[in-house]
């Protein structure tokens, strides 16, 4: 871990409680109406770091929580709550991290590093998919499922920093977003994995 990165780690409470104070009201975005995707969740696959493929087929009946992340980030100590969630979930619930330079240049690093950086660090054991776009024109396809409603069927909430997480049910209907101040941890977010 760098210097930058021990600072972070340090002030992450703060930034988490700072994040909180700041967000919107309706920051956390439900699927109330239990609305079916228009487009199948298990079309869709990413490609790990390693360059093998992620078959969203492969997780059917499963809860999944898909983040986009990066290394240098206030919010990078996720990693440690995200492989805690993992673990103790582990079998019920799939995570899969995705690496992203979009937000003021936070994942300079490449795959490799990446890769390198979560395992050392955090002892990750959930996949991580290759580094790509989640916002933008060439943000990647599971992003475009995951921001358009006339794919997710109800939701059209883009990442709006580092660590926002989505949550899929195990019938492949998208469920919750949570902004990046939230915790994988937190009651709400364990709540919607235990039901």
């Amino acid at each position: 871990m760098t210097v930058k990165q021990h600072i972070l780690k340090v002030l992450y409470p703060f930034i988490k409680k700072l994040g909180k104070m700041a967000a919107p009201a309706d920051a956390i975005r439900q699927n109330k109406g239990s609305v079916k995707p228009v487009r199948s969740f298990y079309d869709l696959f990413a490609e790990a770091s390693n360059g093998t493929k992620i078959d969203f087929k492969s997780l059917q009946g499963k809860k999944v929580m898909l983040v986009n992340v990066a290394s240098q980030c206030g919010y990078t100590s996720q990693y440690e709550e995200l492989e805690e969630l993992y673990r103790h979930y582990k079998g019920d619930l799939q995570i899969i991290a995705f690496p992203s330079n979009d937000f003021n240049g936070q994942e300079p690093g490449t795959d490799q590093e990446i890769e390198a950086f979560c395992r050392v660090n955090y002892n990750i054991e959930f996949p991580l998919a290759k580094k790509g776009a989640v916002i933008g024109t060439s943000q990647q396809f599971v992003y475009q499922w995951l921001t358009e409603k006339e794919s997710n069927g109800w939701n059209d909430q883009a990442p709006t920093w580092n660590f926002c997480k989505y949550l899929i049910d195990e019938r492949g209907v998208l469920e919750q977003f949570y902004p990046p101040y939230v915790s994988p941890l937190d009651p709400q977010v364990t709540r919607a994995i235990s039901r």
